[in-house]
């Protein structure tokens, strides 16, 4: 059964944030003309990745990443939050900026400034790796031997 999720419209900033990299290190001038302080400095940690074998199978532990978050709040009070791979503390900073922003009146032009612009790269790239995948496919297919 092929359920398909429709995710709300701060989960998909969130998931474009959180792919951004070091992208994300070139918004920095956009994203730091509000004041804003630090609730919670950017940590990083481990969390556990798991899998299913088949995507449909027992769940099982596959290893562990690392992830680096942070709270921010703007002088408003909107607060942003951040959680991205790896150990990039200024990427989770900025990310968390870019969330408190994305709430508030500042929501159309840091869409159109930031998060059309991260979406639009990060498409490009996947349509990258899958024509440069594509020329490594490989199709199986089975002979069945007849008695003659």
């Amino acid at each position: 059964m092929n359920k398909t999720r429709q995710l709300t419209e701060r989960q998909q900033w969130m998931q474009i944030l959180a792919r951004a990299g070091t992208a994300l290190l070139q918004f920095e001038d956009i994203l730091t003309q509000q004041p804003y302080q630090v609730i919670r400095p950017a940590q990083s940690g481990m969390v556990m990745v798991r899998g299913r074998a088949g995507g449909t199978g027992q769940a099982f532990n596959l290893g562990e990443m690392t992830v680096t978050r942070c709270v921010v709040q703007l002088n408003d009070g909107r607060t942003g939050y951040s959680y991205v791979a790896g150990r990039h503390q200024k990427q989770a900073e900025l990310a968390a900026i870019a969330d408190a922003l994305l709430q508030g009146k500042e929501h159309a032009d840091i869409k159109a400034q930031l998060i059309d612009v991260l979406a639009q790269a990060q498409q490009t790239q996947r349509e990258q790796r899958a024509a440069e995948v594509a020329g490594s496919k490989v199709e199986f297919f089975t002979l069945i031997r007849g008695e003659a």
